[in-house]
């Protein structure tokens, strides 16, 4: 039964000429005044989403994105900052990028954000998946295998650094601690200060192709999916919750369908589903423009992409459209009434599920983020009265 609505925000600032027509992301420049604006427009999402009962918001971590796309570099800091100007909701990694940090600096950071914010900060770890970024802080992403094999690795070491009074590690990539000697004896092992008071950590990490690995490994430290993008739509959801489901049982944890799952959409709110696909169709298309570049978008060609970075030729061409994705299941639009019926098929469906995410394309101004997730809150939350008492509840607790 869904009980929670969360939201994440990416960090695009507020940018013009939108949409397959508009302005080619490669060619997109702002100064670092605008740029900055990524910040304080966080903290205007989450003073508001506070205030209507959301659960969590997420904000992802990225580098170096004069775009305007992507421009949050530290979530754990900007994190920490949104819990002293909100009092109801968690604030979520929606992901700390392993493969940038030392495993235990990012191990070392979480724990203070755990304790200062007395829990409100929830842990994510994710791969990364721009090249940019990745390897410009020396780690593999073009080689996708090492990639994963040092996430791996680094994860592993998180948890025993988060899970155990004192720890050591010997891997491919890091012996823990290293063999020397210190203040009169050989060093053998480690304590991380502070450890996260709270135990158990809650820890989320984004569910991208679905391969038995990544779920395997995901089932095996108790880390949670959040589904979104292409992996919500239709049948390649469906196919990652009956897998991640097997993978559970292989392990004896027994669980329902999206159990210990959050599912991601894109949505746009209005009067009803046409309207709204007209006045989203821009904000889609520039999404299509930043993730199809970066093969996010598994069915787009060669061609595809060469024609979406020409403003003369992708307005026409044959390439992916919000009506596409709506029907897909992907992008959640239409009246309240609709997305209601969408969200209670879903709960039907997957009995396990008490999460959605529901967040705004690239490209959606400040102002229109605000509106939405207002409408959102007031005219389709309440019709999931169960997390409307969750709502409440956590309010007089706190």
């Amino acid at each position: 039964m869904i009980t929670k609505f969360d939201s994440l925000y990416a960090g695009h600032v507020d940018i013009e000429n939108i949409g397959y027509g508009g302005i080619p992301i490669n060619d997109r420049r702002y100064d670092n005044a605008h740029l900055s604006t990524a910040l304080s427009k966080a903290q205007a999402i989450a003073e508001l989403m506070d205030g209507l009962g959301y659960s969590t918001f997420w904000m992802a971590e990225h580098h170096f994105q004069r775009e305007g796309t992507e421009c949050i570099p530290n979530v754990l800091l900007m994190a920490l900052h949104l819990t002293h100007v909100t009092r109801n909701m968690n604030i979520g990694c929606g992901f700390n990028i392993t493969p940038m940090w030392h495993p235990l600096r990012l191990a070392e950071d979480y724990a203070m954000a755990d304790i200062l914010s007395n829990g409100r900060v929830v842990f994510g770890v994710g791969r990364g998946y721009h090249t940019r970024e990745v390897e410009t802080f020396g780690s593999p992403l073009i080689d996708q295998d090492a990639n994963r094999e040092l996430f791996e690795e680094q994860v592993d070491i998180i948890f025993k650094a988060f899970n155990n009074d004192s720890f050591s590690h010997k891997g491919k990539h890091y012996t823990l601690p290293p063999d020397v000697p210190y203040r009169g004896y050989d060093l053998k092992e480690l304590t991380l200060v502070p450890r996260p008071a709270r135990l158990p950590v809650e820890c989320w990490q984004p569910i991208q192709g679905g391969s038995e690995r990544a779920l395997a490994f995901m089932a095996k430290h108790g880390i949670q999916g959040m589904v979104g993008g292409g992996s919500a739509e239709g049948g390649a959801m469906h196919s990652v919750v009956l897998k991640w489901q097997q993978e559970h049982a292989k392990i004896g944890k027994h669980i329902d369908l999206g159990e210990r799952l959050c599912f991601g959409f894109h949505f746009y709110i209005g009067d009803g589903k046409e309207q709204c696909m007209r006045e989203a169709a821009k904000y889609y298309e520039e999404n299509m423009k930043m993730f199809g570049e970066l093969r996010l978008s598994r069915a787009m060609t060669d061609e595809q992409i060469e024609i979406m970075r020409d403003p003369l030729r992708a307005p026409t061409a044959k390439l992916p459209r919000i009506e596409d994705a709506v029907k897909a299941g992907g992008f959640l639009t239409g009246s309240p009434d609709e997305i209601i019926e969408h969200l209670k098929q879903l709960e039907k469906a997957y009995p396990g599920l008490d999460r959605i995410s529901i967040s705004p394309s690239l490209g959606v101004p400040k102002a229109v983020i605000l509106e939405q997730l207002e409408r959102f809150a007031r005219e389709v939350m309440p019709a999931f009265k169960n997390a409307k008492v969750e709502v409440k509840q956590t309010a007089l607790a706190k």
